[in-house]
């Protein structure tokens, strides 16, 4: 870790070798956050940074009685969900099934079960989130989008969202989901976004607009709505994982009992982790609004999920509660190319067979946008943990065995 002292009217503490690791778009997000007038103590940006809206993904600030609706992010509650099990994680390729081997067959159960991508739900999904919650008033448009939320539920979509499973070193197998509020969080994040631009230049306050950062004091009505809206999104983000890690383990155990003869098993480790969120805590003695985008808490001995590109590794981790990051750290490995680079560098052959040469069986309905997460569109996991040791300690570290993408 390296700091910044002057960069800006607070200081920017960064996990990695050197400033030449950061791009320079995501460095001048980082200034504009460290030059926020309600900014508490640093800056934060951890290994995987890269550009986001507003603020780096990979990024954590601490703001006093303040909260910026694009510091969360459009993907309010994106998380991954994690779960190991007592089977060996080679039966998937070794026991073979009248249409190839037992992992073929749970992509092909998987890929019917939870729709992905654009695609919903055909019947609308129980959901005691969005039943139990009571809207503040004033934003009808978003009142709307609760009906539709419940034909999200239980679904996947596209981009970086995935579901895995996995080996770990010991050859046992582990289930990883990685998914959001879908497009609820989305609407959330632009509606209060843009009724902070409004009443950031009604009342002249000091954050230029091309920051992308408008904000809302959190002792205003606008500020306690956005709040409540948005502890909404992050519990149905949750269920949204929660519904479709069931739904994965209903699929493999069902393979296993018909093709494997396995009828009992047993889980441990079962993980459910935010990595876009803002939280009010105590640090350093004050409450502050601690924003974690593409960031994941790691208080002392608390369980925390780093997950790699599809081919790649994963970790499980535990955190080491350094106060220095806010008691946080990164939430994957970090793009180091946009999704339109990617595509033009690497053909869909090229990451398909990369995919099969390291056996990995890929679920995905649309190849031709496939190599937008080729592993060599992120950072190397290993270096990304590396860089971070003072803030967490591997637990587990997990490989790719078979991967469903939107």
């Amino acid at each position: 870790m390296f700091v910044m002292p002057d960069a800006g009217k607070k200081p920017i503490k960064v996990w990695l070798r050197d400033k030449s690791e950061i791009e320079a778009s995501c460095m001048e997000q980082a200034i504009n956050l460290a030059n926020l007038p309600f900014a508490f103590r640093h800056v934060v940006l951890l290994p995987d940074c890269h550009t986001g809206y507003g603020m780096p993904i990979g990024g954590v600030l601490a703001a006093k009685a303040a909260i910026i609706p694009n510091a969360v992010g459009n993907d309010i509650g994106c998380g991954v969900a994690f779960a190991r099990m007592d089977v060996p994680a080679d039966l998937l390729h070794e026991i073979k099934v009248s249409n190839g081997t037992l992992a073929q067959s749970i992509v092909g159960d998987l890929m019917r079960s939870i729709p992905t991508g654009f695609n919903h739900q055909k019947e609308p999904q129980k959901s005691a989130v969005l039943e139990a919650f009571q809207p503040p008033t004033g934003m009808p448009n978003l009142e709307k989008e609760i009906n539709r939320a419940y034909y999200q539920l239980g679904t996947l979509g596209s981009g970086n969202h995935f579901i895995e499973l996995q080996t770990d070193d010991d050859g046992r197998l582990g289930i990883m989901v990685h998914s959001g509020s879908r497009n609820l969080g989305f609407q959330i994040c632009r509606s209060f976004n843009k009724l902070a631009r409004t009443l950031n230049t009604k009342r002249s306050q000091p954050v230029p607009p091309e920051w992308q950062l408008a904000y809302l004091p959190t002792d205003t009505s606008e500020g306690q709505a956005y709040i409540q809206w948005m502890n909404m999104a992050l519990e149905f983000a949750r269920e949204n994982r929660h519904l479709m890690m069931e739904r994965v383990k209903e699929i493999l155990f069902d393979n296993l009992a018909k093709h494997a003869g396995i009828d009992n098993v047993k889980l441990d480790l079962e993980i459910n982790a935010h990595h876009n969120y803002a939280a009010l805590e105590t640090h350093f003695g004050e409450e502050v609004w601690v924003h974690r985008k593409g960031a994941i808490r790691a208080r002392k001995d608390e369980y925390g999920i780093i997950p790699g590109a599809m081919g790649s590794f994963s970790y499980i981790v535990k955190g080491k509660g350094n106060p220095e990051s806010f008691y946080s750290c990164s939430h994957g490995a970090g793009r180091v190319m946009s999704r339109k680079e990617a595509t033009r560098q690497f053909t869909v052959e090229r990451v398909v067979n990369d995919l099969r040469s390291q056996n990995v069986v890929l679920g995905k309905r649309k190849r031709s946008d496939v190599a937008e997460e080729s592993r060599w569109a992120y950072k190397d996991i290993d270096e990304v943990v590396e860089n971070q040791l003072d803030l967490i300690e591997p637990v587990l570290r997990l490989k790719t065995v078979v991967v469903v993408k939107g």
